[in-house]
């Protein structure tokens, strides 16, 4: 064993004891990101290499800084993302909804798909359809400023940035001064805040601590936004259009029943993630 691997050994022993959740990974991904070198090579770095700024950085993951804050990047799908503080970190498990998405969007006799991801944050999810969705044309919605910020970054930097329209503004009003685009959707998609304002306190430090509070929290139930994302995806869809939106896995009995029926949705239900919980809700436009 060389030096840094010694080294990681103990990282990952601390970053345990401070209840970082996936010790080993993150003090591997710090070790390769300091040293400029994958994962699978730390091996390779000469103990002459060594240095000592590794342990700067477990220190801030220690302090349970996101690892993404630290590398300044987060893995979705297919990508690589500029990500930082001011800015929801795109999480594993929204990779599923996006995942159903894209086979939705395929399954339709669409040539040029028109999509909308509102609360897009950094621009995980449009950016993962418009890549592997090559004929749409995706239109992302996002709040906040900062949040904002890191979107342009990732889209500018996309080679698929001339189908991807981002804008500024609230998602539970997107486009409603564009007619134009009122029916024209096939699909609409969110990772919307979820977390009730009760659970302040359950929600892990990585999250509370340092993502926005505007892409955690929506109201006493969690369902503010979800409530407000409802009436948009029924004022922008087509018939036959389809939603899927994320949310908290103790919420999978309620956001179906959000798309009711005598609102115009059909169709209307929950889905589990790979750990078998409940993850995201979709529901269909029905034929006027």
């Amino acid at each position: 064993m060389n030096l840094l691997l010694a080294e990681v050994a103990q990282a990952t022993q601390r970053l345990a004891a401070a209840g970082v959740p996936s010790p080993r990974f993150d003090a591997e991904e710090l070790a390769a990101y300091v040293h400029e070198v994958k994962r699978g090579e730390l091996h390779t770095v000469a103990d002459g290499d060594f240095d000592a700024r590794y342990w700067e950085v477990i220190s801030r993951r220690e302090a349970r800084e996101p690892l993404q804050h630290i590398t300044g990047r987060a893995f979705f799908r297919y990508l690589e993302l500029q990500v930082g503080p001011g800015v929801f970190v795109p999480r594993p498990e929204t990779e599923s909804v996006v995942g159903w998405a894209i086979d939705a969007l395929r399954s339709m006799d669409v040539a040029e798909p028109l999509v909308v991801d509102l609360c897009t944050g950094s621009g995980a999810i449009a950016l993962a359809l418009a890549q592997e969705v090559p004929r749409s044309r995706v239109h992302a919605v996002e709040l906040s400023e900062e949040a904002y910020a890191w979107a342009r970054r990732n889209v500018d930097a996309s080679p698929d940035a001339a189908r991807i329209s981002l804008v500024q503004g609230d998602a539970t009003r997107a486009f409603e001064d564009q007619p134009e685009l009122h029916g024209r959707f096939d699909l609409v998609i969110s990772n919307p805040p979820y977390i009730p304002l009760t659970e302040w306190e359950y929600v892990a430090p990585e999250a509370r601590d340092h993502d926005p509070q505007l892409a955690l929290f929506s109201g006493e139930d969690g369902l503010d936004t979800i409530r407000g994302i409802e009436k948009v995806a029924a004022r922008l869809l087509r018939p036959g259009g389809v939603v899927v939106i994320e949310h908290a896995d103790t919420q999978g009995g309620l956001v179906p029943w959000i798309f009711r029926e005598e609102s115009g949705w059909t169709d209307a239900a929950d889905h589990r993630d790979l750990n078998n919980r409940p993850r995201f809700a979709t529901a269909r436009r029905a034929a006027p």
